[in-house]
């Protein structure tokens, strides 16, 4: 049963991954969005913000809660992206951060993200 359960968070959080950069970025790894009202940056596959999750050097009062460069957002290598999005996952607000989650994710069957993929 752990396995299972294990194996079906696996599958799920992969096709809540997909899903996101489907919406986000169109898979585009290198997409960048501007946000005047804020003067931030949505940077990479999950469209992560520079106000919160990584420096850019350039948005004002800038967090850094995932401790990294934006432009490690924007590497066809998608580790430091996951590995971000994973902590913005664990931010009290969490997936809600994501416009597509709640658009095109929330309640959604998400097997068709992750359907012919092996896992």
């Amino acid at each position: 049963m752990d396995l299972e359960r294990s194996q079906n968070g696996m599958l799920m959080s992969t096709a809540l991954g997909v899903c996101l950069a489907r919406w986000e970025s169109s898979y585009n790894t290198g997409a960048t969005n501007y946000n005047p009202g804020d003067r931030s940056t949505d940077y990479g596959i999950f469209q992560i913000n520079s106000r919160y999750w990584c420096n850019d050097g350039k948005t004002p009062r800038a967090v850094n809660a995932c401790g990294i460069p934006c432009s490690a957002l924007l590497q066809d290598d998608i580790t430091q992206a996951v590995n971000c999005a994973k902590r913005v996952v664990r931010d009290p607000q969490g997936i809600r951060a994501w416009v597509a989650w709640r658009n095109r994710c929330q309640n959604k069957d998400l097997t068709e993200y992750v359907r012919g993929c092996g896992v």
